[in-house]
Formats: structure tokens, C-alpha cells, sequence
């Protein structure tokens, strides 16, 4: 099952964090489950105070949704252990029509990898060989389909020795000369017990009875008895050996599943392997990846919440399918292949559409994620201040107020009372932090709301100077620093750039940099738009 990632903005602030959460846990109550919250950037202390409070971890970070190894429909075809003889891996090589398979250890990280030109090029060695070295006596048994005859009377665990075929007509006593050979012989008892007087090493019989004397044999000759005839023996015998001893083991190349499409491409056209070896994070073997898996790369689904701006998204979108977005902001630039689901409203916050949401299908968010959604909307409206908020964002708060049974005056008091006196500017600078291009214009506006400003604005050299160089490496236009006051209702206004942008916009005069403007609380509907109008 596909996950489809839910996922707000850049630089999130609560009403993102919240708005993909909640959204998530509606469409698991619709039976849903493959949707996943995600979060595409740091946790600011408001939202962490917020989940806190209701005992609810933040969403996993995802750095971007460029499109992974571990997005493609690759081969999961069986990982032999090093273990097993050759005539097992051959088989599994052809009864699935497989290139080559990869050869794993006892705790399934990659040992090698074994293809049908590995086996050729043994089995055409073998040819010119007699002998085999330290075949492990499980692999012979096995690849003979023979059972051991004397097996309480002997302790020999690998077999090793030049092989020899006793024929019936013109046979020679060469094996019987060398105890340390392995003889292949059919119903021929009076050359089976020279055999064993002798010494042999190994003595496989082929469709032979078997006579009590060489059951109870006590020699050190492993004698093995088989249903092959001696010819079939005396080949599947090379093919006992372990994979291990005839698969590539260097200059391996292996992908693993976070690995980006973009880099994997770029190896692949530096190399000429049929197949590749998938590892985990654990370097365990999942699959093997070919060139044609590339071709139609599965794109990761995404639903966006809270912004409808390529800017502010996760980075890697174009390389994604956006399934639906739902949002309060104005209509930007993100294009889709395919029609898709919108849902955009004139509301203060993103969690006042999910409420709706919620009512239309019937669902009662529980209490603990009533109580995000009411925090979010309360963030988002500056506890009702900011002219985005509408009467049904304060009748959706105040409903899901009464399912969490929480106080919205304490809660929103609660989220605004400034705590980051410990951080840098940076840091409070990039909290809720977004970026605009604007007719030709690149905008960065951050903002900070909290209940006494002061605090902030004794800091506001650390600000000024952090900006400074945020717009010299980002080639901003313009950065403004909001500092927006709940308690006085306005916000001040730090900021880098023309001094006639700002007068011109807002119609007073800054001085060094910094203004207060009152009634103002919103950047979406006081700070852009007058922005817009200006340079549009």
C-alpha cells in the first residue's frame, strides 16, 4: 500500500502542523490508513507547547519528496545464503527467469552477487578439472538426492578429492591408489568393498542396493548412496560446491531504498550490470533494481495543506503527484498533470476548513486532536485579532473547544507568552518564515507573534544584522521581520530594504528601519496584498 503524504509548509507553523495531522487522522477515520503527516521543517516552540500539552508527537520530517529507490516497483527476487550449492541457485536463476540473484550471509547483508555467466563460467573450468576441494556433505547429499549409508560411522562433515568413474569394462585401479579420491561407482559390490578396504575418501553408488555390511562399515570412507545414474553424478558433483565460492564478491554496486532516482541514474549509465543489489538501512538485501525499473518510477502522492505556493512546498515537488490541497491562502503557482481536489476558503485558518470537514463526514475529532485543532485556529487568528478571522473560524474553535473541554482564553494565553528568549535571532527569525515572488519582486517575511514585544525589540541589532545577511545570500528585494503584538494589536515591523517601499505601502514613515503599525496582524492580508499593490 502506497503511503500519501500529508504535508504543510516550509518553516511550519502551528496551523500546518496541526492542519496535516488532523487531516491524516480524518481520513484513517474514513478507513483511509495509507495517509501519512509529515512535516517539511522544524517544530517552532509555540507548536511544541501546544502538543505538549495534549500529549501528541509532532509529525516525522521529511526533508523532500524527490522520487527514491524504494518509490520503484524493483524485483524482489529470492536471497540465496552463501551457502547453498550452485544446483539450487541455478535452478532459482531459471525457474524465474532471472538475470542474477543476490548471495546473502547469515544475517541477510549482502555477500554477493551470483548470475548465470558465474555458473557457465565454472561449470566450463570444471571441465578441464577432476578434482573438487571442501564440498560441504549437506551440499553433496543434497544436489545428489543421496542419503548417507554410513552415517553413524562417520565424522566427515566436507569432501575433497580428485574424482574418478568406475566403468564395468576396462576399469583401473587408479582410485583405489589414492585414498583421498572420490569414486563414482553403479552395482559393482566387489568394487565398492576394494573401495572401502582401500581407503577411499568417497564413494557414491549409483542405483545399487545396499548391503548391511557397508551399512555398519566403520571406515573412514563416506559412502553415499544415490538414485542418479554415475554419468548424472559425476556432473551435478561440481554443482555441490557453495554459491560462495563462485559469486562476484568486489566492485558490487548497490543501491539503498533513500537513495534519490537522480543519483541512481547516474551510476547506471557508468556501469553495465543487469542488476543491482536493494539494501535497507540495515545493509539487508530487499531486491535487485534493473535499468527498465527506471523507466516509470512510481511518483510519490502528496496532499497539501495550509499553502498552494511551489515556494513554500516541500523541496523535490515536481517530482511528485499532488493528489488535493486544501488551504485559506491566495492562489499561487503550483501546477498539477491532473485535476485534482481543491478546497480553498476564505477562512483564518487552515483547521477551521478541517472542522468543516470533520462535520460533513460525520467524524468527532477526539478530544486530544479537538484540542490541537482549536489551538491552531486560535494561532492562526491571533486569538481572534487578526482580520482573517470570520465568525465561523471563532464558532469552529469554540465547537472544538467543547470536545477537548479546554478554555480558549487560557489556551491562546498559553501559545503566545514568549519562550525563546535563549534562541538566536536565526533561530526565532526562521521560526514562521516564508518567502514571495512578487511581480519580479523576491520577498522574505517572518513573523513572531507573542504577547509582550519588548523582549523581541530589545534584540532588534541581532535581527537587523541576521537579515542583513539573509538578503545578501538570497538576493532578496526586501526582508521583514513581523514582531506582532496580541496585547497592543499591532504589530512592529523590522525590516532590509527601500524605506520608500515601506512608506509607499503603508503610508508612514519608518524610521532606522523599523515601524509600528497598528491593527495590523496578519501577513497574509496586511502585509502582502499592500505589497502586491504596490509593485504590481
Amino acid at each position: 500500500m502506497n503511503e500519501i503524504f500529508v504535508t504543510g509548509h516550509r518553516n511550519p507553523d502551528t496551523d500546518s502542523i496541526v492542519a496535516s495531522m488532523a487531516y491524516a487522522n480524518l481520513r484513517h477515520a474514513l478507513g483511509d490508513r495509507n495517509y501519512k503527516a509529515v512535516r517539511i521543517g522544524a517544530i517552532n516552540d509555540e507548536t511544541q507547547k501546544l502538543l505538549d500539552r495534549f500529549g501528541i508527537e509532532p509529525p516525522p520530517l521529511v526533508k523532500n519528496m524527490r522520487t527514491q529507490v524504494r518509490d520503484l516497483d524493483f524485483d524482489h527476487p529470492p536471497a540465496l545464503d552463501r551457502s547453498v550449492p550452485i544446483n539450487l541457485a541455478w535452478r532459482t536463476l531459471h525457474e524465474g527467469s532471472l538475470a542474477s540473484i543476490p548471495i546473502v550471509d547469515e544475517d541477510n547483508r549482502l555477500y554477493g552477487m551470483l548470475s548465470s555467466g558465474d555458473i557457465a563460467t565454472h561449470d566450463m573450468q570444471a571441465m578441464f578439472e577432476n578434482r573438487i576441494t571442501d564440498v560441504p556433505l549437506f551440499n553433496l547429499l543434497s544436489v545428489l538426492e543421496g542419503t548417507l549409508v554410513n552415517e553413524y560411522a562417520t565424522s566427515v562433515s566436507s569432501v575433497s578429492g580428485e574424482l574418478f568413474i568406475a566403468l564395468p569394462q576396462n576399469y583401473e585401479d587408479a582410485a583405489l591408489t589414492n585414498p583421498g579420491s572420490i569414486l563414482i561407482c553403479g552395482n559393482q559390490p566387489e568394487v565398492i568393498q576394494r573401495a572401502i578396504d582401500s581407503g577411499v575418501g568417497c564413494l557414491i553408488i549409483c542405483r545399487s542396493d545396499i548391503r548391511p555390511e557397508w551399512v555398519n562399515c566403520s571406515a573412514n570412507t563416506c559412502i553415499i548412496s544415490t538414485p542418479l545414474t554415475a554419468r548424472r553424478a559425476s556432473r551435478l558433483i561440481y554443482l555441490a560446491l557453495p554459491v560462495e565460492r563462485v559469486c562476484a564478491t568486489e566492485n558490487i554496486t548497490a543501491f539503498h531504498l533513500d537513495d534519490y532516482l537522480d543519483d541512481v541514474r547516474e551510476t547506471l549509465l557508468k556501469s553495465r550490470f543487469r542488476a543491482y543489489p536493494v539494501l535497507d538501512a540495515d545493509e539487508r538485501v530487499v531486491g535487485t533494481l534493473s535499468r527498465f525499473h527506471l523507466l516509470r518510477p512510481r511518483r510519490k502522492q502528496v496532499v497539501l495543506v495550509d499553502h498552494n505556493e511551489a515556494a513554500q512546498s516541500v523541496p523535490g515537488l515536481e517530482q511528485v503527484d499532488i493528489l488535493e490541497i486544501i488551504d485559506h491562502h491566495r492562489l499561487a503557482d503550483i501546477q498539477t498533470g491532473q485535476p485534482i481536489r481543491v478546497r480553498n476558503e476564505p477562512v483564518g485558518s487552515t483547521n477551521t476548513i478541517l472542522t468543516g470537514m470533520y462535520q460533513e463526514n460525520g467524524v468527532v475529532p477526539s478530544p486530544k486532536i479537538a484540542g490541537l485543532m482549536a489551538g491552531a485556529i486560535l494561532s492562526d487568528t491571533v486569538m481572534f485579532k487578526s482580520p482573517t478571522c470570520t465568525k465561523r473560524d471563532i464558532a469552529m474553535a469554540q465547537r472544538l473547544a467543547g470536545i477537548a473541554n479546554v478554555s480558549l482564553e487560557e489556551l491562546g494565553k498559553s501559545l503566545f507568552s514568549f519562550g525563546g528568549a535563549e534562541k538566536s535571532a536565526e533561530e526565532l527569525f526562521r521560526t514562521d518564515y516564508k518567502q514571495f515572488h512578487i511581480s519580479g519582486q523576491n520577498l522574505a517575511v517572518s513573523q513572531i507573534t507573542c504577547a509582550d514585544s519588548q523582549q523581541l525589540l530589545d534584540r532588534r541589532e541581532e535581527f537587523l544584522a541576521f537579515m542583513h545577511e539573509l538578503q545578501r545570500k538570497n538576493d532578496f528585494d526586501m526582508v521583514i521581520l513581523m514582531i506582532t503584538d496580541v496585547l497592543r494589536e499591532g504589530s512592529h515591523l523590522l525590516y532590509i530594504g527601500s524605506d520608500d517601499t515601506i512608506q509607499q505601502a503603508f503610508s508612514v514613515t519608518p524610521m532606522n528601519n523599523q515601524v509600528f503599525l497598528p491593527g495590523v496582524m496578519s501577513r497574509k492580508k496586511q502585509i502582502i496584498p499592500m505589497l502586491t499593490a504596490l509593485w504590481g
